[in-house]
Protein backbone atom coordinates (compact mmCIF):
# COMPACT_ATOMS: atom_id res chain seq x y z
CA UNK A 1 0.00 0.00 0.00
CA UNK A 2 1.33 3.67 -1.00
CA UNK A 3 -0.11 6.07 1.85
CA UNK A 4 -0.46 9.56 0.38
CA UNK A 5 -0.85 12.45 2.47
CA UNK A 6 -2.57 15.81 1.35
CA UNK A 7 -2.39 18.07 4.63
CA UNK A 8 -3.92 21.23 1.86
CA UNK A 9 -6.65 18.92 0.34
CA UNK A 10 -9.07 20.74 -1.65
CA UNK A 11 -12.19 20.96 -3.92
CA UNK A 12 -10.68 21.34 -6.84
CA UNK A 13 -12.94 23.24 -9.66
CA UNK A 14 -11.80 23.30 -12.99
CA UNK A 15 -13.23 25.87 -15.64
CA UNK A 16 -13.14 25.39 -19.84
CA UNK A 17 -13.33 28.37 -21.54
CA UNK A 18 -12.71 29.05 -25.32
CA UNK A 19 -11.03 32.04 -25.52
CA UNK A 20 -11.14 33.96 -21.72
CA UNK A 21 -11.83 37.65 -21.62
CA UNK A 22 -10.05 38.88 -18.89
CA UNK A 23 -12.11 41.72 -18.75
CA UNK A 24 -15.53 40.28 -20.01
CA UNK A 25 -18.25 37.91 -18.75
CA UNK A 26 -16.69 34.61 -20.18
CA UNK A 27 -19.30 31.18 -20.82
CA UNK A 28 -17.64 28.23 -19.15
CA UNK A 29 -17.93 25.28 -21.68
CA UNK A 30 -17.64 22.37 -19.26
CA UNK A 31 -16.87 21.86 -15.17
CA UNK A 32 -14.95 19.72 -13.33
CA UNK A 33 -15.39 19.29 -9.58
CA UNK A 34 -13.38 16.62 -7.97
CA UNK A 35 -11.20 16.15 -4.61
CA UNK A 36 -7.60 17.57 -4.79
CA UNK A 37 -4.33 18.30 -2.99
CA UNK A 38 -1.08 17.20 -5.31
CA UNK A 39 -1.55 13.72 -2.86
CA UNK A 40 -5.04 12.84 -3.53
CA UNK A 41 -3.87 13.08 -7.35
CA UNK A 42 -1.34 11.20 -6.71
CA UNK A 43 -3.22 8.59 -5.43
CA UNK A 44 -5.66 8.66 -8.40
CA UNK A 45 -3.16 7.88 -11.09
CA UNK A 46 -1.43 4.83 -8.60
CA UNK A 47 -5.33 3.15 -8.52
CA UNK A 48 -5.49 3.44 -12.11
CA UNK A 49 -2.67 1.83 -12.49
CA UNK A 50 -3.75 -1.08 -10.53
CA UNK A 51 -2.12 0.11 -6.82
CA UNK A 52 -3.51 -0.06 -3.43
CA UNK A 53 -3.29 3.58 -2.13
CA UNK A 54 -4.82 5.18 1.07
CA UNK A 55 -5.32 8.51 1.26
CA UNK A 56 -4.71 10.99 4.30
CA UNK A 57 -4.74 14.36 5.59
CA UNK A 58 -6.76 17.01 6.74
CA UNK A 59 -10.22 17.89 5.89
CA UNK A 60 -12.86 20.46 7.76
CA UNK A 61 -16.18 21.91 7.18
CA UNK A 62 -18.27 21.69 4.47
CA UNK A 63 -15.69 21.99 1.68
CA UNK A 64 -13.78 18.99 3.85
CA UNK A 65 -17.02 17.18 3.79
CA UNK A 66 -17.36 17.40 0.03
CA UNK A 67 -13.73 16.15 -0.75
CA UNK A 68 -14.47 13.12 0.75
CA UNK A 69 -17.52 12.33 -0.39
CA UNK A 70 -15.57 12.62 -3.71
CA UNK A 71 -12.66 10.60 -2.51
CA UNK A 72 -15.69 8.22 -1.90
CA UNK A 73 -17.22 8.37 -4.91
CA UNK A 74 -14.28 7.54 -6.80
CA UNK A 75 -13.40 4.77 -4.95
CA UNK A 76 -10.26 6.05 -3.39
CA UNK A 77 -9.64 4.61 0.02
CA UNK A 78 -9.31 7.49 2.55
CA UNK A 79 -8.67 7.95 6.23
CA UNK A 80 -9.01 11.99 6.05
CA UNK A 81 -8.36 13.37 9.60
CA UNK A 82 -11.11 15.92 10.64
CA UNK A 83 -10.27 19.58 11.99
CA UNK A 84 -12.69 22.84 12.54
CA UNK A 85 -11.80 25.15 9.97
CA UNK A 86 -12.95 24.35 6.08
CA UNK A 87 -10.76 23.16 3.65
CA UNK A 88 -10.08 24.92 0.43
CA UNK A 89 -11.08 25.59 -2.82
CA UNK A 90 -8.58 25.81 -6.06
CA UNK A 91 -9.48 27.04 -9.51
CA UNK A 92 -8.55 26.34 -12.69
CA UNK A 93 -9.08 28.39 -15.64
CA UNK A 94 -8.04 26.86 -18.77
CA UNK A 95 -8.50 28.60 -22.14
CA UNK A 96 -9.42 25.94 -24.47
CA UNK A 97 -8.82 28.27 -27.84
CA UNK A 98 -5.99 31.14 -27.14
CA UNK A 99 -5.61 32.93 -30.50
CA UNK A 100 -1.68 33.40 -29.77
CA UNK A 101 -0.52 30.19 -28.49
CA UNK A 102 -2.78 27.33 -27.77
CA UNK A 103 -4.23 26.13 -24.65
CA UNK A 104 -3.57 28.23 -21.90
CA UNK A 105 -4.21 27.84 -18.13
CA UNK A 106 -4.07 29.97 -15.25
CA UNK A 107 -4.43 29.05 -11.19
CA UNK A 108 -6.06 30.15 -8.30
CA UNK A 109 -4.91 28.64 -5.13
CA UNK A 110 -6.84 29.55 -1.74
CA UNK A 111 -3.90 29.64 1.70
CA UNK A 112 -6.39 26.69 2.92
CA UNK A 113 -7.56 26.68 6.94
CA UNK A 114 -6.28 27.15 10.05
CA UNK A 115 -4.69 24.08 11.39
CA UNK A 116 -4.32 23.95 15.83
CA UNK A 117 -1.77 22.25 17.60
CA UNK A 118 -3.96 19.50 18.93
CA UNK A 119 -5.64 18.83 15.19
CA UNK A 120 -1.95 18.59 14.08
CA UNK A 121 -0.72 16.13 17.07
CA UNK A 122 -3.73 14.06 16.54
CA UNK A 123 -3.27 14.08 12.80
CA UNK A 124 0.73 13.08 13.37
CA UNK A 125 -0.56 9.92 15.58
CA UNK A 126 -2.88 8.65 12.84
CA UNK A 127 -0.30 9.01 10.67
CA UNK A 128 2.16 6.89 12.41
CA UNK A 129 -0.16 4.11 12.95
CA UNK A 130 -0.98 3.67 9.03
CA UNK A 131 2.59 3.37 8.60
CA UNK A 132 2.32 0.39 9.59
CA UNK A 133 0.76 -1.16 6.88
CA UNK A 134 2.81 0.84 4.50
CA UNK A 135 5.03 0.03 1.65
CA UNK A 136 5.83 3.71 0.91
CA UNK A 137 4.74 7.38 1.56
CA UNK A 138 4.04 10.47 -0.52
CA UNK A 139 4.21 13.82 1.15
CA UNK A 140 2.97 16.85 -1.23
CA UNK A 141 1.74 20.18 -1.78
CA UNK A 142 1.07 22.98 -0.09
CA UNK A 143 1.20 23.17 3.71
CA UNK A 144 -2.24 24.98 5.37
CA UNK A 145 -1.97 27.76 8.21
CA UNK A 146 -0.39 26.72 11.82
CA UNK A 147 1.47 23.73 10.28
CA UNK A 148 5.23 24.10 10.46
CA UNK A 149 7.52 24.56 7.59
CA UNK A 150 9.59 21.49 8.73
CA UNK A 151 6.62 18.99 9.31
CA UNK A 152 6.81 17.41 5.95
CA UNK A 153 10.84 16.05 7.17
CA UNK A 154 9.68 15.37 10.71
CA UNK A 155 6.81 13.37 8.97
CA UNK A 156 9.64 11.71 6.80
CA UNK A 157 11.72 11.09 9.47
CA UNK A 158 8.82 9.53 11.27
CA UNK A 159 8.77 6.94 7.91
CA UNK A 160 12.49 6.46 7.94
CA UNK A 161 12.40 5.48 11.32
CA UNK A 162 10.04 2.46 10.51
CA UNK A 163 11.45 1.30 7.12
CA UNK A 164 9.31 2.81 5.00
CA UNK A 165 10.31 5.22 2.05
CA UNK A 166 9.35 8.57 1.78
CA UNK A 167 8.53 11.31 -1.41
CA UNK A 168 8.91 14.93 -0.63
CA UNK A 169 7.13 16.97 -2.86
CA UNK A 170 6.57 20.77 -1.85
CA UNK A 171 8.02 24.30 -2.62
CA UNK A 172 9.89 26.69 -0.30
CA UNK A 173 10.57 26.44 3.19
CA UNK A 174 8.58 23.29 2.93
CA UNK A 175 11.21 22.14 0.68
CA UNK A 176 14.19 23.90 2.19
CA UNK A 177 13.42 21.50 5.30
CA UNK A 178 13.19 18.60 3.55
CA UNK A 179 15.84 16.99 3.39
CA UNK A 180 16.66 17.05 7.07
CA UNK A 181 13.51 14.11 7.33
CA UNK A 182 15.92 11.89 5.01
CA UNK A 183 13.50 11.40 2.34
CA UNK A 184 14.19 8.58 -0.09
CA UNK A 185 12.87 11.32 -3.12
CA UNK A 186 12.43 14.67 -3.06
CA UNK A 187 11.08 15.82 -6.07
CA UNK A 188 11.29 19.82 -7.07
CA UNK A 189 10.39 21.38 -10.13
CA UNK A 190 12.92 23.37 -11.61
CA UNK A 191 11.09 27.12 -10.39
CA UNK A 192 10.97 25.48 -7.11
CA UNK A 193 14.70 24.19 -6.56
CA UNK A 194 16.19 27.82 -7.90
CA UNK A 195 14.43 29.06 -4.90
CA UNK A 196 15.51 26.45 -2.47
CA UNK A 197 18.65 26.76 -3.95
CA UNK A 198 19.27 29.95 -5.59
CA UNK A 199 23.30 29.80 -6.62
CA UNK A 200 24.10 27.10 -9.23
CA UNK A 201 22.99 25.11 -12.11
CA UNK A 202 19.94 22.58 -11.53
CA UNK A 203 22.51 19.62 -11.24
CA UNK A 204 24.15 21.93 -8.64
CA UNK A 205 21.34 22.60 -6.69
CA UNK A 206 19.86 19.21 -6.79
CA UNK A 207 23.46 18.00 -5.40
CA UNK A 208 22.89 20.43 -2.57
CA UNK A 209 19.71 19.26 -1.41
CA UNK A 210 21.19 15.89 -1.58
CA UNK A 211 23.95 16.80 0.43
CA UNK A 212 21.46 18.11 3.22
CA UNK A 213 20.21 14.42 3.23
CA UNK A 214 17.77 13.09 0.30
CA UNK A 215 18.77 9.89 -0.74
CA UNK A 216 18.03 11.15 -4.38
CA UNK A 217 16.53 14.29 -5.85
CA UNK A 218 14.58 14.01 -9.04
CA UNK A 219 14.26 17.40 -10.65
CA UNK A 220 11.32 17.87 -12.94
CA UNK A 221 11.57 20.37 -15.89
CA UNK A 222 8.50 20.20 -18.20
CA UNK A 223 9.13 19.27 -21.84
CA UNK A 224 13.01 19.04 -20.94
CA UNK A 225 12.59 16.04 -18.98
CA UNK A 226 13.65 15.06 -15.60
CA UNK A 227 17.54 15.31 -14.12
CA UNK A 228 18.03 12.95 -11.04
CA UNK A 229 20.74 13.28 -8.83
CA UNK A 230 20.92 9.77 -6.97
CA UNK A 231 23.65 7.26 -4.96
CA UNK A 232 24.50 5.88 -8.76
CA UNK A 233 25.20 9.23 -10.20
CA UNK A 234 23.04 11.67 -12.36
CA UNK A 235 20.94 10.61 -14.82
CA UNK A 236 18.58 12.88 -17.59
CA UNK A 237 15.45 11.63 -18.78
CA UNK A 238 14.94 13.51 -22.33
CA UNK A 239 11.45 13.95 -24.14
CA UNK A 240 10.81 12.88 -27.64
CA UNK A 241 8.44 16.09 -27.88
CA UNK A 242 6.83 18.55 -26.28
CA UNK A 243 3.13 17.01 -25.38
CA UNK A 244 0.34 19.89 -25.87
CA UNK A 245 -2.50 20.43 -23.33
CA UNK A 246 -3.32 21.22 -19.22
CA UNK A 247 0.07 21.27 -16.84
CA UNK A 248 -1.64 20.83 -13.63
CA UNK A 249 -0.89 17.49 -12.10
CA UNK A 250 1.64 16.76 -14.92
CA UNK A 251 3.86 16.66 -11.38
CA UNK A 252 1.73 14.62 -9.31
CA UNK A 253 1.39 12.03 -11.95
CA UNK A 254 5.56 11.51 -11.72
CA UNK A 255 5.64 10.99 -8.46
CA UNK A 256 3.35 8.48 -8.84
CA UNK A 257 5.37 6.69 -11.07
CA UNK A 258 8.37 7.57 -8.81
CA UNK A 259 6.52 6.10 -5.56
CA UNK A 260 5.75 3.14 -7.89
CA UNK A 261 9.24 2.26 -8.28
CA UNK A 262 9.63 2.16 -4.45
CA UNK A 263 7.18 -0.54 -4.07
CA UNK A 264 7.50 -2.53 -7.26
CA UNK A 265 11.93 -2.54 -7.17
CA UNK A 266 13.27 -1.33 -10.65
CA UNK A 267 16.11 0.10 -11.99
CA UNK A 268 16.55 4.05 -11.67
CA UNK A 269 16.52 4.24 -15.43
CA UNK A 270 12.82 2.46 -15.65
CA UNK A 271 11.65 4.46 -12.77
CA UNK A 272 12.73 7.71 -14.44
CA UNK A 273 11.33 6.74 -17.63
CA UNK A 274 8.30 5.44 -16.40
CA UNK A 275 7.62 9.02 -14.01
CA UNK A 276 8.50 10.88 -16.92
CA UNK A 277 6.14 9.04 -19.72
CA UNK A 278 3.10 9.72 -16.76
CA UNK A 279 4.28 13.63 -16.88
CA UNK A 280 4.12 13.94 -20.14
CA UNK A 281 0.39 11.60 -20.12
CA UNK A 282 -1.25 13.77 -17.73
CA UNK A 283 -0.01 17.15 -19.66
CA UNK A 284 -2.97 15.58 -22.21
CA UNK A 285 -5.36 15.02 -19.79
CA UNK A 286 -7.89 18.26 -19.02
CA UNK A 287 -8.03 17.73 -15.32
CA UNK A 288 -5.21 17.21 -12.53
CA UNK A 289 -5.23 13.25 -11.30
CA UNK A 290 -5.40 11.72 -14.80
CA UNK A 291 -3.54 10.99 -17.30
CA UNK A 292 -4.13 9.85 -21.13
CA UNK A 293 -2.96 6.09 -21.25
CA UNK A 294 -2.67 6.20 -25.18
CA UNK A 295 0.14 9.42 -24.94
CA UNK A 296 1.71 7.04 -22.16
CA UNK A 297 2.01 4.16 -24.70
CA UNK A 298 3.37 6.56 -27.34
CA UNK A 299 5.76 8.43 -25.34
CA UNK A 300 7.55 5.54 -22.69
CA UNK A 301 9.57 3.69 -25.19
CA UNK A 302 11.09 6.86 -26.64
CA UNK A 303 12.11 8.67 -23.54
CA UNK A 304 15.86 8.90 -23.67
CA UNK A 305 17.39 7.88 -20.41
CA UNK A 306 21.08 8.89 -19.33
Amino acid sequence: MILTVTLNAALDVTYEVPRVDWDGVNRVATVHRRAGGKGVNVARVLAALGQEVLVTGLAGGPTGLAVEADLRAAGLPSAMVPIAADSRTTLVVSDTQSPSDGTRTALFNEPGPQVTDDELRNFVTTYEAMLVDAQAVVLSGSLPRGVPADTYARLAALASAKGVPAIVDADGEPLRHAPQGRPAIVKPNAEELARAVPDGTVEEGAQALRDQGAEAVVVSMGSAGLLAVTAEGTLRARMPYKVEGNPTGAGDSLVAGLALGLVEPSSWHDMLRTAAALGAAAVASPVAGDFDRDVFSDVHPLIEIA
